[in-house]
């Protein structure tokens, strides 16, 4: 019986792996199971087929297209660790108050100049509550920007090889399979082309097809993640002498000074104008993020303490064990209706308070008077006991640590130019990109832009694998003969077709699966396939490779077909078939346009 199915696997191996990829892509499209679930499944199958052997399977851990990557996703990591896309953010932010329809314009560039150059994702992410902002300046709906935002980032992902984790892994493959190696701007005439199209067509069409639609819930109110906070200024501060309104402080976007305290008297008007004084007490809406920083910052004390001492949060005798808590104010507990200065948590335990978050707008009049609410969440520095009693105590509930971490601002400098230098380096010498992005994990991690813990953090692991168990299944139909039985059926239609009608039917098939499967899972796949079909019809397959680029990363009509387009679905009243009216006629719009402009440049 053994016997048998090994004859069978052997006569009939291309048409099994056939039905096993066709069986792969309907599991992908019903989304019963977590993609990177059926990816290593499809991968362990290959092996148990025994089309993989073992050696091979584990060699799809030494390919440089996952491992390049990787290292991008903690230099991204890096960039925020350090604040440097925050500063921007703010840059922006100021630009917008000032002049709200040419920041439109600027934020469109941004988004898609930084996309080019680091994971889109983090980017899309840090620009979302800016867009939401620029919208109620401009009076007009969260929905008529947010999705050009994704899309403008999926542009932008396209204009380097290492704008997306897709063009790297298409390179990858491609060069496994005896192409040679791709630049990284090689395909950025492609891809200029490509956004200016995309572009041009929301210009156009955008106010006609997208939706206008009020926002519900909270996701409109930016408040959500704000914090109330008190700042004291201390005698050694820096600020001291600024101008309030010149200062760094009021330029930074996740920082809003609301009121300042000097001496009895409260300003709460022209704050702007106000020398920093030191003893001047601020009352700020901060981001969690934000009050990490302050707190470690040796310009201000910052939050309340109480008979406990409280912590220190800077300088040479800082609590370096201290930790960041979250924690919900149960309707059970007995500091509810009175001021929060009076919560028995001040006087029991070191720790301190350095905000309280209230849903729907930002509590008030000052940290300490502020009258507290079943539902307000609280942030606490705490050293280790304290947070341990935080994690006990009854009337707290969702007791968690806290997300948010100090930005390192002043590392900032030396994250920019590691990935500059990646950029440049690869660009000027042709040096290997993988070797690049690796030294620059190495230098932002002995650097300290980013601790370990926090690189590894950032690192999308689902992506990584679910990249490890395709290429094993690629391995797997190439093995199996699947790859050349689906060239030998496309062979008789494609022989006689134009090179451009070949690029536009490759880019369709691809930008088809796309919008259904997960992109890195289609580009392991086509790509061979692609290059298979090179080779038959005598042609060179480069054009293809490129399409397959093109194809699985510019994805606009399924808000699952791309990362950023689902952040965008869940931050505004979308629904689903928003992306479809829009998006499906911009597939085809930048489809042709790619196709063109790939003849043109290969």
């Amino acid at each position: 019986m053994i016997a048998f199915l090994h004859q069978m696997i052997a006569d009939h191996g291309a048409v099994i792996g056939l039905v096993l990829l066709i069986a792969l892509f309907v599991l992908f499209a019903t989304e019963r199971m977590s993609p990177v679930v059926l990816a290593v499944a499809g991968g362990v199958a290959m092996m148990a087929l025994g089309f993989v052997s073992p050696d091979q399977l584990l060699g799809v851990f030494g390919n440089p297209a996952p491992i390049t990557i990787g290292a991008m996703f903690v230099i991204s990591g890096a960039l925020l660790r350090t604040g440097a896309l925050e500063e921007v953010s703010g840059w922006v932010i100021r630009r917008t108050q000032r002049r709200p329809r040419l920041a439109l314009a600027e934020i469109g560039g941004g988004t898609l100049l930084a996309s080019a150059f680091m994971n889109n994702t983090p980017v899309v992410i840090v620009m979302i509550p800016i867009v939401k902002r620029l919208a109620r300046l401009l009076q007009m709906s969260a929905t008529r920007l947010l999705i050009p935002l994704s899309y403008v980032s999926i542009l932008g992902g396209t204009l380097t090889l290492i704008g997306t984790s897709t063009n790297l892994l298409v390179a990858g493959v491609a060069t496994s399979h005896g192409q040679p190696a791709f630049g990284i701007f090689e395909i950025t005439g492609v891809g200029v082309i490509v956004a200016l199209a995309g572009i041009l067509f929301l210009a156009i069409l955008g106010p006609i097809l997208l939706p206008d639609r009020e926002p519900v819930g909270l996701a409109e109110q930016g408040e959500s993640d704000s914090y109330l906070s008190h700042l004291l200024v201390s005698p050694e501060s820096g600020f001291i002498g600024q101008v309030i309104g010149e200062s760094a402080l009021s330029r930074r976007e996740g920082i809003r000074i609301m009121a300042v305290q000097r001496g009895l008297t409260l300003y709460r008007h022209d704050i702007e104008a106000l020398e920093i004084q030191s003893g001047d007490q601020f009352v700020v809406a901060a981001s969690p993020s934000e009050l990490a920083s302050l707190a470690e910052s040796p310009d201000f004390r910052v939050g309340l303490t109480g008979m406990g001492g409280g912590i220190t949060m800077s300088g040479p005798d800082r609590d370096k064990d201290a930790k960041l808590i979250e924690a919900v104010v149960s309707p059970s507990h007995p500091i509810i209706g009175r001021r929060l200065a009076d919560i028995p948590l001040l006087s029991r335990l070191r720790l301190r308070v350095l905000g309280l978050s209230r849903p729907r707008h930002v509590a008030g009049p000052s940290l300490a008077e502020v009258r507290v609410r079943a539902g307000d969440r609280l942030l606490v520095a705490a050293a280790p006991d304290a947070a341990s009693a935080l994690q006990g105590n009854a009337n707290l509930a969702q007791v968690t640590r806290a997300p948010a971490r100090a930005f390192k601002r002043r590392k900032a400098p030396i994250a920019i130019l590691t990935l500059a230098a990646i950029v440049g380096l690869a660009a000027v010498f042709a040096l290997p990109i993988e070797a690049l992005a690796l030294g620059g994990v190495a230098i932002v991690l002995i650097t300290r832009c980013v601790e370990p813990e926090e690189a590894w953090g950032v690192i999308d692991g689902n992506t990584l694998v679910l990249i490890f168990g395709m290429l094993a299944f690629g391995i797997g139909l190439q093995n199996a003969g699947t790859v050349e039985l689906i060239v030998r059926w496309a062979q008789p239609m494609l022989t006689h077709a134009s090179p451009l009608m070949l690029l536009i039917g490759v880019y369709a098939l691809t930008s088809l699966l796309t919008e259904t499967v997960t992109n890195n899972a289609v580009a392991v796949i086509m790509t061979p396939i692609v290059i298979g079909l090179g080779d038959v019809l005598h042609v060179d397959p480069r054009q293809m490779i490129v399409a397959v680029m093109f194809g699985a990363s510019a994805s606009f009509a399924t808000p699952i077909g791309y990362q950023t387009n689902t952040l965008v679905y869940g931050a505004a009243n979308y629904r689903f078939t928003d992306f479809v009216k829009i998006g499906l006629p911009l597939n085809i719009a930048v489809g042709l346009t790619a196709c063109v402009a790939i003849s043109w440049f290969f």
